[in-house]
Formats: C-alpha cells, sequence, structure tokens
C-alpha cells in the first residue's frame, strides 16, 4: 500500500508517515524499485499504535524507545512492556479525572437553572451556596482524602 493510501486509512498525514519512519517510531518501510514506499500490515500495525499511543500522551521520546526496544527483541521486551503498562496506568488515571469531570458538568448542566433561580431569589448566595466537592459524583474522591 502506498503512502497516500495509509494516509487515507489511518488519517495519518504523509509527512507524519515520513517522520516517524525517519526518527525511528515505525521501523524502515520497505521500497519498491522506484523508490516508493510501500506500506505491509505489519507497518500498518506499527503507524496504528503510535497513532493510539501519541494521541493517548505518549511522547514521541517514549515511542522512539519502544519502537527501538522492539527492534533489539529478546530480553528487553519486558522494557517495552513496562512502557505499555506505565502508558495505561497514565491512561486510566487521565480516564477517571476525565470522568469526575465529566460528572461535575453534568451535574452543574442539570442544576443550572434552579441555581440561577436561587440565586436570583436569594436563597443562595456566594457565601451560602453548596460545596461541590462534597457532592455524591465526587464521593469516592472524598473517602480516599478523608
Amino acid at each position: 500500500m502506498n503512502s497516500k493510501k495509509v494516509s487515507e486509512l489511518l488519517g495519518v498525514s504523509t509527512d507524519t508517515l515520513r517522520y516517524y519512519e525517519r526518527i525511528g517510531v515505525i521501523p524502515p518501510v520497505e521500497r519498491d524499485h522506484n523508490g516508493y514506499r510501500v506500506y505491509k500490515t505489519n507497518d500498518l500495525n506499527w503507524i496504528y499504535l503510535a497513532k493510539s499511543l501519541r494521541s493517548a500522551g505518549l511522547s514521541i521520546e517514549s515511542l522512539i524507545e519502544f519502537a527501538t526496544l522492539a527492534r533489539k527483541g529478546g530480553k528487553v521486551r519486558a522494557a517495552q512492556k513496562d512502557i505499555l503498562h506505565e502508558q495505561l496506568d497514565t491512561l486510566n488515571t487521565k480516564l477517571a479525572q476525565m470522568k469526575e469531570t465529566q460528572a461535575l458538568l453534568q451535574y452543574k448542566i442539570d442544576m443550572f437553572d434552579e441555581h440561577l433561580a436561587k440565586f436570583d431569589s436569594g436563597q443562595m448566595t456566594k457565601d451560602h451556596t453548596e460545596e461541590l466537592w462534597k457532592k455524591p459524583f465526587l464521593k469516592d474522591k472524598n473517602k480516599g482524602e478523608q
């Protein structure tokens, strides 16, 4: 498969494909007799993995390290797996934070009109208002801090 088709298939620019190959994020891509890149399934897997890990926040340096370890094989595979574990832990933490923020935003949307009415009527003031950090959607977080 040529660069243009890979770009369209995986949503990665051709410049990014060349960059990933040049810096070692993906293994060198085979070339045809005219010097054009010919991407195989293994290449597509590497590109897809790199794109996914980048969008999840893995640094270019970590991707290069991961790819370098993969080319070495053998005993360094444990280090390669460690990189994946570290990224999964980071991603799980971010997801938990995002879910908490999602719940907060949903609560604020659901209560928006009611809160405005309470402020307008004087039932609520900036000195007499709810304590967001104690709301049920943050219950698990609050338990861990007490």
